[in-house]
């Protein structure tokens, strides 16, 4: 079970299938010579044009290798190179970092073998190397059919049919319980943990996230419900 804001308070949420996504994360180091902008940049080779062509051709990773009905992100968290006080000077190098969100083992896969394909041929292009660091973090959690179905009767008798949406849809944040789930079949869940008077939350691992203390008996009797429900059947 998860904490989850923006879902109001007494209401649970989950869904079979994929349900949270691979998390990649990445480091490109694009290496020139660098040199002058100003007076001699045609006896250079430059960094900077290597990484800009990789981080628009990087796009077209999401629409033109990973099938159109699959989501799929692929985003830039940093760029680093050269210096403001040196504004006439071409770095030698030039990194960069960011993060990849895929929803099947196929489609992560593609995105680390294409993302590296296209840093060595952008840097090549530009008479530069590229070195690449491709971490990935978690696999996309896959909540098994039957039981979701079991994790959602349990919040159903505390909260009634109406309150769980057994159909969430899915989100592009990782989890690493998706290991857990490799090894056995089982279920991620959201409890709500609420809104404010005008509709409006703050997320986890940020700074003004609260948690709601009136959904620990919720989340308690939906663990107490849930062995009930499952020593009940195999009795």
């Amino acid at each position: 079970m998860h904490n989850g804001p923006g879902i109001e308070a007494g209401r649970f949420a989950l869904r079979p299938g994929p349900m949270m996504a691979a998390a990649d994360f990445f480091t490109v180091a694009f290496r020139g010579t660098g040199g002058h902008g100003g007076s001699t940049p045609h006896l250079a080779t430059d960094a900077t044009i290597a990484q800009a062509h990789f981080v628009l051709a990087l796009q077209n990773v999401v629409g033109r290798n990973i099938p159109a009905i699959e989501p799929a992100v692929v985003s830039i968290g940093s760029i680093q190179g050269g210096s403001p006080s040196a504004p006439n000077v071409m770095p030698s190098e030039v990194v960069l970092t960011g993060t990849a969100r895929t929803f099947s083992d196929t489609a992560q896969a593609t995105m680390e073998k294409r993302l590296t394909e296209l840093a060595h041929a952008h840097a090549a292009a530009q008479g530069c190397t590229a070195t690449v660091d491709y971490r990935r973090y978690t696999r996309v959690l896959v909540n098994d059919a039957d039981h979701t179905a079991v994790a959602a009767r349990a919040a159903a008798s505390i909260v009634g049919e109406e309150a769980v949406n057994a159909m969430t849809p899915p989100i592009t944040g990782g989890e690493d319980f998706a290991d857990m789930l490799r090894e056995k079949p089982g279920a991620f869940i959201f409890i709500g943990n609420g809104l404010r008077a005008d509709g409006t939350h703050h997320a986890v691992h940020t700074p003004h996230y609260n948690f709601n203390d009136d959904i620990l008996t919720l989340g308690t009797g939906f663990w107490v419900n849930l062995v009930r429900q499952e020593l009940a059947s195999a009795a």
